[in-house]
């Protein structure tokens, strides 16, 4: 029974502080110091409405837009409730079947030359809202021909759009696809 009062003692101690006070603290400095982050890095459209998040990818499957990196996300792509991979090996023949297939689409939708793997190859989480600038590039020849745009002004968007390493070391040059596609509506609607 000695015991028994301390340990009750501690677990209300440690319910309020770590399950209020130190959250209440994170929180408010993120709030203060990141709020964008801290409050879901959301994209608004010209009219101000959330569109999506930065950290999030979006399918986009019209000939007109710039496609994402395939999602295998359960129900739907960019599920973010059901964030997964495939987890199948590079030597999977469903993987290598799933992989032809895309490879298959993205030649019917008109791509030439080599293909990047950002767009036949989903990401470990499903929800990667990042492709590389070549994936974008070898979309810019049918992205322009659906909105009768010209090649040359479609390069520009990319190379704008593209986002350097973070801290100049970390990843790789990347395009986040849902701002590509949001300024590509305000280019030509």
């Amino acid at each position: 029974m000695k015991e028994i009062k301390p340990a009750i003692l501690m677990l209300l101690v440690f319910t309020v502080l770590c399950g209020g006070i130190y959250p209440a603290i994170v929180t408010g400095i993120a709030e203060t110091v990141f709020p964008h982050q801290a409050n879901g890095s959301f994209i608004r459209d010209t009219s101000g409405q959330v569109v999506g998040s930065s950290l999030i990818g979006q399918p986009f499957s019209e000939p007109k837009y710039f496609w994402p990196r395939p999602s295998m996300t359960t129900d739907f792509a960019c599920n973010p409730a059901g964030s997964s991979g495939s987890n199948s090996g590079p030597t999977n023949p469903i993987y290598l079947e799933t992989v032809a297939g895309r490879i298959k689409n993205l030649r019917a939708s008109g791509l030439t030359g080599p293909i990047p793997a950002d767009l036949v190859q989903a990401s470990a989480s499903g929800l990667d809202p990042h492709i590389t600038p070549e994936a974008a590039l070898v979309q810019i020849p049918r992205v322009a021909k659906e909105r009768g745009l010209n090649k040359e002004g479609l390069k520009k968007l990319v190379d704008a759009h593209s986002e350097d390493r973070q801290v100049g070391i970390f990843g790789s040059r990347r395009v986040n696809v849902l701002a590509l596609n949001l300024a590509l509506d305000r280019l030509a609607p």
